[in-house]
């Protein structure tokens, strides 16, 4: 599929938090087309299939909730490769736990499935894990569970001002 254009379904293609991801790719300097996917692509390896890549080149926004400062955290994850808590908690400085849908809505303004690296409510602090550096081209969420988009590794943790990290 990567470098294959598929028609946009008008109603995903306007959907608000879609637009949002838009406008901050655009303002962040990023050229990605947004590809919307014929079903929902809410696991990496879902995402993979529909979009006809490796599940190590899906970059997984993770939203986890600092257990003392209650602060949201996002982690930027391969999708080949589980997070693990304990060494996030270390680099946070906490113990960090899974968030619920309502405080990933809250905290990114996106639902699950469709949380982007960009575009959030409010700006979050953002790991990037270190396998997605081996890809040359990565994809992730654009804002809906139907939209994903293209990009580098290198330009993900430029978009997110994430700080790359060994987190599986």
């Amino acid at each position: 599929m990567p470098g294959n254009e598929r028609s946009v379904d008008a109603a995903v293609d306007a959907h608000p938090a879609v637009d949002r991801v838009r406008t901050a790719l655009a303002a962040a300097g990023v050229d990605a087309a947004i590809v919307t996917l014929p079903e929902a692509a809410r696991t990496a390896r879902a995402a993979a299939e529909a979009i006809g890549c490796a599940a190590g080149q899906i970059a997984n926004s993770l939203v986890f909730r600092g257990e003392h400062s209650g602060a949201a955290l996002l982690v930027m994850t391969s999708g080949a490769h589980r997070v693990d808590t304990a060494r996030v908690a270390a680099l946070v400085g906490e113990p960090v736990g899974k968030a619920d849908a309502a405080f990933v809505r809250e905290s990114t303004g996106f639902v699950i499935g469709g949380v982007a690296p960009v575009g959030h409510a409010s700006r979050l602090r953002t790991l990037v894990d270190r396998n997605l550096l081996g890809h040359a081209e990565i994809w992730a969420a654009a804002g809906h569970p139907h939209t994903v988009f293209r990009l580098t590794p290198e330009a993900l943790v430029r978009i997110t001002g994430g700080t790359v990290a060994d987190v599986t």
